[in-house]
């Protein structure tokens, strides 16, 4: 079974030509370069649709896309709310301990002493650094800063993530 990742999602139509407002969900501007291909999920559909890009710009914190396949706003406007995706092949090699979302989400939380504290289950990406929210039981959830000072060993393979928690990180009223 083919697994796919996210890099955008339309949320509207823009004007008649048939161009799309999408918001991306990836940190790779590539992705809707003129010529690249992407998986087009329609709201609601499992099968895929192949679409090629067309034309790209941004406008007002959105890329805007034109595509091969669509040439009016009759033919994207059933479009609002699919996603755009691609395979792990497609996926962009990254530098050294540097991570995808999907193999970040889902990994145990521990502390160098050894103490349990959860399991991430969102990322912020709110400025300089990402910010992991760990889900912890019967508890407030933890964020944690994906800084190096706090995040020790990150193992993708055993799904591990080691902290060393700096002051105040950790509450014991929570």
């Amino acid at each position: 079974m083919t697994t796919y990742f996210n890099v955008g999602k339309i949320v509207n139509t823009h004007g008649i030509k048939g161009e799309v407002k999408i918001v991306r969900i990836t940190d790779f501007d590539e992705r809707f370069t003129p010529g690249n291909r992407l998986f087009l999920f329609k709201k609601d559909s499992n099968t895929p649709e192949i679409v090629t890009i067309k034309s790209h710009r941004q406008h007002k914190g959105f890329d805007m896309v034109l595509f091969e396949e669509y040439n009016n706003i009759n033919d994207v406007e059933p479009l609002k709310e699919s996603l755009l995706k691609i395979t792990e092949a497609y996926q962009t090699p990254l530098e050294e301990d540097a991570y995808y979302y999907h193999e970040i989400l889902g990994c145990g939380v521990k502390t160098t002493d050894g103490r349990v504290l959860g399991e991430i289950k969102e990322i912020l990406s709110p400025g300089a650094n990402d910010v992991w929210v760990v889900q912890q039981t019967g508890k407030k959830d933890l964020l944690i800063p994906y800084i190096e000072d706090v995040v020790t060993d990150v193992d993708i393979d055993k799904k591990q993530i080691t902290i060393e928690p700096m002051e105040g990180l950790l509450s014991d009223e929570d």
